[in-house]
């Protein structure tokens, strides 16, 4: 099998892993301990809470703390209705994780669009009384990497807040460092999936979700997982070491894919982009039949969130795509653990599956 969807996770990082057994061991170890107990077995492992807490905020912006969740879902979440906006900009093409609890708030809202490229324009209008703007730093259907620091100077002129959904460009990209709340997930970027992460600018204020013991800083309650926590923070650590090398490969990566699909129509910016997203199209494709007879390739149609749902890409919608263009699009994800033949393998196949539809 070779894997192509790193948008929808990424594989787990062997460093990753080593982290998290500790704290998965049985009674003889006590690494099972609860964080937030005060005997000895409890205080390590908050100790080891703590660690990967720093080695997360060391992907982030300086000057604010980390609140671990359990999902970036449930950070984003935290973000918007912890703060109550009564007026809200997002972009057309943000995740479903922002544009459906910004559309389940109470918040009047305001949406921002984007160009044929895929883009948000720096200086998009902010309306007046705006409490928060969010875009994302890089998009996960098309890759689009948006100019969030221009968009979060407008945003503060306006006297709103600046969210930044950055799960697709945590440790790969530098940090939204204008951005006021940053959410991240741990399993897009080769750390165990259950886990995110939200930070917050100092000197701002929310309202927790979950209410109970308080156990995190006050705004989640619940059990942390000291496994989970490792996991994620060796990830962290590991993709800030690795980023330069990383970004290296992929951009080889994605120079022989496009060289070995050239018939391919992309979708999106080819500059202003996450080069490990390579979202393409094909004038009369039937893309359920093309991954039918692709067995052995595991690649996207969209979001894995929307997967199934037979809905045209509201991102492919937003920069322009008819509903046929939409549904004859596929999604290439490609990263640190993929090999060169596995790229030429697979463009091989998929060129050879799209011809024997004729098209």
């Amino acid at each position: 099998m070779i894997y192509l969807d790193y948008q929808a996770t990424t594989p787990l990082a062997p460093e990753a892993r080593e982290a998290m057994l500790p704290w998965l061991s049985g009674p003889e170890a006590m690494g099972f301990a609860n964080p937030h107990s005060p005997h000895r077995p409890g205080r390590a492992a908050a100790a080891a809470v703590e660690v990967a807490r720093e080695q997360i905020a060391a992907l982030l912006p300086a000057g604010g703390r980390v609140v671990f969740t359990g999902s970036a879902t449930e950070a984003l979440n935290l973000a918007i209705v912890g703060r109550k906006p009564s007026r809200l900009a997002v972009s057309t093409i943000e995740h479903a994780a922002v544009l459906d609890t910004a559309a389940a708030s109470s918040a009047r809202l305001d949406l921002l669009e984007t160009d044929r490229d895929g883009l948000v324009a720096a200086d998009s209008d902010i309306a007046g009384g705006t409490d928060l703007v969010a875009v994302m730093q890089v998009n996960n259907e098309i890759g689009t990497i948006q100019p969030v620091d221009a968009i979060a100077e407008k945003a503060h002129a306006a006297g709103a807040l600046f969210l930044c959904d950055a799960v697709q460009g945590a440790g790969k990209l530098e940090p939204p460092r204008g951005a006021d709340m940053v959410a991240v997930s741990a399993h897009k970027l080769y750390g165990p999936k259950g886990i995110g992460a939200l930070w917050v600018r100092d000197g701002i204020d929310l309202t927790p979700l979950i209410h109970g013991g308080g156990q995190e800083q006050g705004l989640r309650s619940g059990t942390l997982s000291p496994a989970l926590c490792a996991g994620f923070g060796a990830a962290a650590a590991l993709a800030k070491a690795r980023m330069d090398e990383d970004g290296a490969h992929i951009q080889a990566l994605w120079a022989k894919a496009r060289q070995l699909l050239p018939d391919w129509e992309l979708n999106g910016s080819a500059d202003r982009r996450w080069h490990g997203n390579l979202n393409l199209r094909r004038e009369g494709l039937d893309v359920a039949r093309l991954m039918s007879d692709l067995r052995n390739v595991a690649f996207s149609a969209g979001s894995a969130c929307a997967s199934g749902s037979g809905r045209p890409s509201h991102v492919l919608r937003a920069i322009g795509l008819s509903d046929r263009q939409a549904k004859s699009s596929i999604r290439i994800g490609f990263g640190r653990y993929t090999e060169m033949g596995g790229i030429e393998d697979a463009c091989a196949c998929i060129n050879a599956a799209a011809a024997a539809q004729g098209v």
